[in-house]
């Protein structure tokens, strides 16, 4: 149950935001003008969170993940950095605590994830 866990909520979350950033439903406006990008970048953004949403969650495609996973940290982080920059830390400095905090959720999705669903390592493969 463990294992599921830190994906079945990262999935959500990420699935949910990234339907959330191409219909642009309330306050995505309002933090693509503070952040200062243009308001198309929310419907690429969101279009690759439901995508990287697709790729955790279906089996096989080991490299494909590992591609997902590691978008998925750089959106994360990419947004606390860039909320940072602007000043723009929210009441107790929320819009940088909960984009990191999810990237500590993919951390945690990607290490739980079972072995059958990691990329294989053909070096190691080789010499076993």
């Amino acid at each position: 149950m463990l294992i599921g866990l830190p994906t079945t909520v990262l999935a959500f979350v990420l699935g949910s935001g990234g339907i959330g950033d191409m219909t642009h439903q309330w306050g995505t406006l309002e933090t693509v003008e503070i952040l200062g990008y243009p308001e198309y970048f929310l419907t690429i953004i969101g279009i690759w969170k439901v995508l990287g949403t697709i790729a955790i969650l279906m089996p096989g495609f080991p490299q494909l993940k590992e591609g997902a996973y590691a978008g998925i940290v750089f959106n994360m982080t990419g947004a606390a950095v860039s909320h940072a920059f602007v000043g723009d830390y929210g009441a107790y400095a929320y819009h940088i605590f909960v984009p990191l905090s999810f990237a500590i959720l993919v951390l945690a999705s990607w290490m739980l994830r079972p072995k059958n669903r990691k990329k294989l390592d053909l070096n190691r493969a080789k010499y076993d």
